[in-house]
């Protein structure tokens, strides 16, 4: 039984990725490819490893974070401390994310309290003009 692989074209489209998006990964050392030539065959761990990297992405997680948590499945403690590690960074995320989340609606409240001051200024002051 052969195991499935990949060619470039065939992740770029399946992920919605340019194939220079792949050839970054590869120069971070999040992916590592076979050759055969200049064309690179990606295996399904590969794969695997990419649909991590775009949900991790996806969530805002730096190509470093990725990395890490990428790495921890050869290290000692394996998938297990991956797991853990990946739990840890998910809710290291969400707190960020959360602070973002407070910061934006007092902002959005500011704004909205500075047109309700400005808008009462001008009303105040700067009555319509009568149409002629």
């Amino acid at each position: 039984m052969t195991k499935k692989s990949y060619s470039i074209s065939e992740l770029s489209e399946e992920f919605g990725i340019t194939p220079r998006t792949l050839r970054y990964y590869e120069d971070q050392n999040l992916l590592a490819p076979q050759r055969q030539g200049q064309t690179r065959i990606y295996s399904a761990a590969d794969r695997a490893r990419l649909i991590w990297i775009m949900r991790g992405k996806r969530v805002g997680f730096s190509i470093t974070e990725i990395s890490e948590v990428l790495d921890m499945y050869y290290a000692e403690g394996g998938k297990e401390e991956q797991c853990r590690i990946t739990i840890t960074a998910c809710k290291d995320r969400i707190k960020s994310l959360e602070e973002q989340r407070k910061d934006i609606d007092d902002t959005i409240n500011e704004l909205n309290h500075l047109i309700k001051t400005v808008g009462a200024y001008v009303e105040d002051n700067y009555p319509p003009k009568p149409e002629t």
